[in-house]
Parts: C-alpha cells; structure tokens; sequence
C-alpha cells in the first residue's frame, strides 16, 4: 500500500511555493506521492486564483528526491495531445521518472469545455479521451507518428525527449463508478481511479463497492488478456492518528486498494487552505 496527498490547484494553492511546501513535508513524512488537481475553471470555486498544475508540479519536482508526483486528473479532451506529450515528458527528465500520468474526462463539463465554447458532448469527448491516450503512448515512444483519426491528424512526427520511465508512466484512469464505461477503459491502461456517485471527494468509499469495482475491472483485464502491474488508488480524509487513519484504510486495502490518495473534503473550509494541508502531511500516511 502506498499512500499520496491530493490538493487542488487553486486558492493557497496557486502559489507553486506553497506546492513545494506541502511536497517536501510529504516527503519528509513518508507519503509516496503528490497530486494536484488540472482545473482552468471551477465555477464552485470562482474568485479564488487558479495556478497552472504543470508549473505547480515543476516546483514540487525541483524541491523533492523520492516521492512520485502527477495531476489528478488530466482532462485529456481540453488538451493538444502534442502539448500534453510534451509537458509530460519535460516534468518525468525534471524529476528523475517520478511521474504518475492520470487522466479521464474531467469536469464540471460545462465549465471546462462549454464555457470556452468547446464541443462538450459526451461521446465526442470520450472519442478524444481515447484517441488522445493512443497519440501520447505513441509519442513517447520517440518513434514517427503518422496518424489520421476521427479527432487528431499527425504527420510524421518526432517528439524528444522521451520520458525517464520506459516504455512510459504510468497512466492511470478515473471515472465515477458504477458507471462502467469509465473502469472497461482503465483496465486497458495502468491503473484506475475512481470516485463514488455514494462517496464524493474526500469522502471514503464503501468497502462492498470498492470490492465490486475492483472485481470488474480484473474481469476486464483477465478478458484482455492484459499484463503488468495494476493500481486501484481510493482516496478519501482520514484522522491525523495513523492508528485511526489504519481503522479507515485497512479494509479497503484488504478489498484491493493499492494507493490511498489523503483528500480534504470539497465543500470543506480546508479544501484549498495550505495551513491545514500542511498539518495532514506532517502527520504522516496511514501506518498498515
């Protein structure tokens, strides 16, 4: 079981300083991870300053050695997948093969597409999500990439440097469950991340559905025939007493979990307050 730390990246937040912070207590503490959110707009969280999570990530890498670092979640579709590649690529050679690359549609969709007059229906999103994961698994490779699809059209292309971690990072997938679509796409890839329609942000997940969850998606992959290691990363806010916090994520590693991601709760007054994020991280993980 490895354990990370989630914050936002807006109100205190925005401050790629306070990031680096909060990154080298993490890793002074024992976590294993940071994960930042990849919002451009948040209309709950209007006012507040928003801070690009490439730039944020870039100064946790520079200030920390161990711990693995990525945004949670990427909304792939917002996104060139040729910039995508290449920013993904910079923070992996920064950080010594630290990244973690997860991605999914993100949302509010209306907010982060509609509002900038982006086509936001949900399966030409999806259409996008999967053939923008396609083009970055290829141009990572540092091979040509010659491809003519229904969203994306590339014509003969080298992208260098390659990422640090070959043959990639990881890529991970989020998505609410039970909807299944979501967790049938992560079983393709390196990992799952999802959220709960019963267990929203911060909140822990039911054990019964994290068991039922985990069992689909190893369904999807025994049919697929896929290999190589597979996270399932739950998240949720447990108490700073790593013996209670233990009482919390013990049975939902016993029901799969491979990483618990620590998360303030979203309509929480601490969601994006460094002050008391920072007290969570020097608690330190869960002790399993």
């Amino acid at each position: 079981m490895r354990y990370s730390l989630n914050i936002p990246n807006f109100g205190d937040f925005a401050d790629p300083r306070n990031v680096a912070t909060v990154a080298v207590a993490a890793e002074q503490a024992g976590w294993d991870g940071l994960f930042v959110w990849d919002h451009v707009l948040h209309r709950r969280h209007q006012g507040r300053p928003f801070g690009d999570p490439w730039m944020l990530l870039t100064a946790a890498a520079l200030a920390t050695s161990r711990i693995r670092l990525g945004s949670l979640l990427t909304p792939v579709p917002r996104y060139r997948p040729e910039r995508l590649a290449r920013q993904v690529a910079t923070l992996d050679r920064l950080s010594g093969g630290r990244v973690v690359f997860a991605a999914g549609l993100g949302g509010p969709v209306d907010d982060e597409y509609r509002a900038f007059g982006d086509d936001a229906a949900p399966r030409a999103l999806a259409g996008r999500l999967d053939e923008g994961l396609d083009l970055l698994r290829r141009y990572w490779t540092g091979e040509p990439v010659d491809h003519h699809g229904a969203h994306y059209e590339v014509r003969d292309v080298v992208l260098l440097p390659t990422p640090v971690q070959r043959p990639a990072p990881p890529v991970w997938i989020g998505g609410f469950w039970p909807r299944r679509a979501p967790m049938r796409r992560a079983a393709r890839w390196d990992g799952a991340v999802p959220l709960f329609e019963t267990a929203r942000h911060g909140h822990v997940p039911d054990v019964a559905e994290v068991r039922e969850l985990v069992g689909y998606v190893r369904a999807r992959r025994a049919e697929t025939g896929a290999e190589g290691p597979f996270e399932f990363v739950l998240g949720g806010a447990t108490p700073a007493d790593p013996a209670r916090a233990r009482d919390v994520v013990g049975p939902l590693r016993d029901a799969g979990a491979t990483w618990w991601d620590e998360r303030m709760v979203q309509g929480g007054p601490d969601l994006d307050r460094l002050a008391p994020v920072l007290r969570r991280a020097e608690a330190g993980p869960p002790a399993l």
